[in-house]
């Protein structure tokens, strides 16, 4: 969770719109500027241009001894895609995971140990390549773009370094990528550490590796270093200049002197052209340069001001437009030619003096009015990047894509990379719909709802390799109500969990795909914590899956559950549904329910109910009950469960009458494991079954049901 803080800068609202005598002539402008870059074949930032040339031959043999595939195999989160029809985001790539490729290099994984590069792989596997060494993928489809998924070795002194990959086509067309560890490779404890030589940063934190708090400890303990490395990889994306066929081959090759490589995978897709609009406030014309060789910030300003008057949009055609600090929004239109075309792009600026609200950086970002300001509303993004330049984890600073209050507002087809948070909210703030954006490579949160955010939706989006939740609504001063996050895609969060929902009422997280967290949380967790309000009215979790969930929790020194509740500050007890959801090749438990031991006797869990699930494997039980409640269950069926179907310890009292924890059996529970049907009439309703550590038994992949 990340504690961002508020402070987006003021602006001022804009005079009602209308045109202007001299727009006419400043749209003449534009539209021919606009038609010379678009013929430069200007592009920015993170996206690359592939040239033509010579390359290597085809052929090769397949690493990992597993034999050559028999064509291209797509995946949905490393996972046929037919197991997850249905769920998450409706993205324009395939996927393409580099074990299932043909390459000479090594494959790695898979494995889901923490502080590994296999364990924050997408499907918890990847290949390692050294100089020399290609992985091959065959298209399958047409595309005129990929975006490789990769991890380069950091700096000895931390900092990262970069690295060359070449691209070729059917053994020509070659480009060359550079790859780098800037954005990757943290260290230490929270909130982490770029140097790889650092001693532990909170001796006085009780640190699980040596079961102590290090400076009350005599002797005292000694770490490897570096301690926790995580947070390896990064993505690139690189437009190939031309359309190629399904079939053809896209190679990969580590060249010589280069760094060791490790590619997770590479998804292809089809990008269309870039947008045109001659009828709008055109940057161009107001001194924005598409080079990014100058800072267009007060451009833009000027754009947006003029769009104001003259009731237009602003729009930002190809280029990369170099931006070092918050573009303040309200009631106007922002439009790119696409993500892939239009980059703003922006390096992390050190402020003099700290801001009142805490930033010791600013960075790009489009923002509107903070709320105690009246927020902004009416606030329309669409159609461009943006890329920043964070590379360490300071909570207070605002250094997010986007943030502010924005109300009745929409944010459509973004893509948003090494920014702190992709996108936070401080409400009071309705009506934000935020759909089809593509989130990467945050050193925190995906996506925060931060306090009194009302009746918004969050839909159709793609978030990978968030260093915190990819999604969360923290009602931490006000109540988030009747908010819903659906079809939505989570991948690899390395910290915390996929979706997050702290306190709360009436909210819907519906339809949503979420596969491999890291460590210290899950797929789905709903907890009173982080000071959020009480979850009232209803919480509905209905049609999600899960995959590969269910992480280590290094404090407790036991697993989680691939959805799990927490009562840490106040008792759950809201009307919570979980219906028809698939929890697949859980790591440990699918389902738990725990308070944390120093208030166990203090809160409890009641009136959460399951039905109509489908659970297809768990490393240890279905269920995990550590606290004191209840729940129901109706119709959920298990396979492939790897111990006893509930393990009840309740809140550890362990009393002659049976667990302080309640399991109700509404029917239709059906299936289990190694210890026959998960729900087995001795369990019912309280018997004690607690095993506070059990040993885990790696379930089969998933499979259809």
């Amino acid at each position: 969770m990340s504690r961002s803080f508020t402070g987006a800068g003021v602006g001022r609202a804009g005079r009602p719109r209308r045109r202007t005598a001299g727009a006419t002539a400043v749209l003449r402008a534009a539209a021919a500027v606009t038609a010379v870059t678009l013929g430069l074949g200007v592009l920015g930032g993170g996206t690359a241009l592939a040239g033509t040339g010579g390359g290597n031959g085809a052929g090769g043999r397949v690493g990992g001894g597993s034999g050559a595939p028999a064509g291209p195999v797509v995946t949905r989160a490393g996972l046929d895609p037919a197991l997850v029809a249905g769920r998450g985001a409706d993205v324009g790539f395939a996927e393409q995971e580099a074990e299932n490729a043909v390459t000479d290099g090594t494959v790695i994984g898979p494995g889901r140990d923490a502080y590994t590069l296999p364990a924050e792989a997408s499907g918890r596997s990847a290949v390692t390549l050294r100089p020399g060494q290609y992985v091959e993928f065959t298209l399958p489809s047409a595309a005129n773009a990929i975006t490789v998924r990769y991890s380069v070795p950091d700096a000895p002194a931390g900092g990262g370094i970069t690295s060359p990959l070449d691209v070729t086509v059917d053994g020509a067309h070659r480009t060359r990528m550079t790859l780098t560890s800037q954005y990757s490779w943290l260290y230490n404890l929270y909130p982490f550490s770029n140097d790889p030589t650092a001693d532990v940063s909170h001796p006085d934190w009780w640190v699980t590796e040596c079961g102590c708090v290090p400076q009350d400890t005599t002797p005292a303990p000694v770490f490897a270093k570096p301690f926790r490395p995580n947070h390896f990889y990064d993505e690139q994306r690189l437009l190939l200049g031309r359309t190629y066929r399904a079939g053809q081959k896209v190679r990969l090759t580590v060249p010589a002197g280069a760094a060791a490589t490790t590619v997770d995978l590479l998804d292809s897709q089809l990008v269309a052209p870039p947008k045109v609009d001659l009828v709008a406030a055109n940057v161009l014309a107001f001194g924005a340069d598409p080079t990014g060789r100058r800072d267009s910030a007060d451009a833009i300003d000027r754009a947006v001001a003029f769009a104001h008057r003259t009731r237009l949009k602003v729009y930002i055609p190809p280029g990369t437009y170099q931006v070092n600090r918050h573009i303040v929004v309200d009631d106007v239109t922002i439009e790119g030619a696409g993500s892939w075309y239009t980059i703003i792009k922006g390096h992390q600026v050190d402020l003099a003096t700290p801001a009142p609200d805490g930033s010791v950086h600013t960075g790009v970002g489009f923002y509107g009015k903070d709320a105690s300001a009246g927020g902004s509303s009416h606030v329309h993004l669409s159609g461009f990047a943006i890329e920043g330049d964070v590379r360490e984890r300071i909570d207070t600073d605002q250094v997010n894509g986007i943030g502010g209050a924005l109300s009745d507002s929409t944010i459509e087809g973004l893509y948003i990379q090494h920014t702190k948070v992709g996108m936070w909210f401080d409400g009071p703030m309705k009506n934000l719909r935020i759909s089809g954006n593509t989130i990467v490579d945050q050193i925190a949160d995906g996506i925060n709802f931060h306090s009194g955010v009302t009746d918004s939706t969050v839909s159709g989006n793609f978030l990978r390799n968030t260093g915190d939740d990819a999604l969360a609504m923290w009602s931490e001063k006000a109540e988030d109500a009747r908010d819903t996050f659906d079809h939505n895609t989570v991948q690899t969060p390395v910290l915390a969990n996929g979706i997050a929902l702290y306190g709360g009422t009436d909210n819907t997280v519906s339809n949503n795909l979420i596969a491999d967290p890291i460590r210290e949380g899950s797929a789905l967790q709903v907890g009173s914590r982080f000071g959020s309000e009480a979850f009232t009215g209803h919480l509905w979790i209905t049609g999600n899956t899960t995959v590969r969930a269910g992480t280590y929790e290094l404090n407790w020194n036991i697993g989680l559950g691939a959805i799990w509740f927490y009562a840490l500050e106040r008792n759950i007890d809201a009307d919570i549904q979980v219906t028809g959801d698939d929890f697949l090749d859980s790591t440990y438990n699918a389902i738990m329910l725990v308070s944390d031991f120093p208030v166990k006797d203090l809160y409890s869990i009641t009136n959460v109910h399951f039905r109509d699930i489908r659970v297809d494997g768990t490393g240890t039980s279905v269920l995990s009950a550590r606290t004191a409640g209840g729940a129901t269950f109706q119709n959920v069926v298990a396979r492939n469960v790897g111990a006893v179907g509930v393990n009840n310890c309740g809140s550890f009292h362990f009393t002659p009458a049976g667990s302080e924890f309640a399991v109700t059996d509404l029917g239709g529970n059906d299936g289990g494991g190694t210890t026959g049907p998960w729900l087995a009439p001795w369990e019912l309703p309280n018997t004690i079954t607690c095993d506070d550590r059990p040993a885990v038994v790696p379930p089969p992949a998933p499979s259809a049901w």
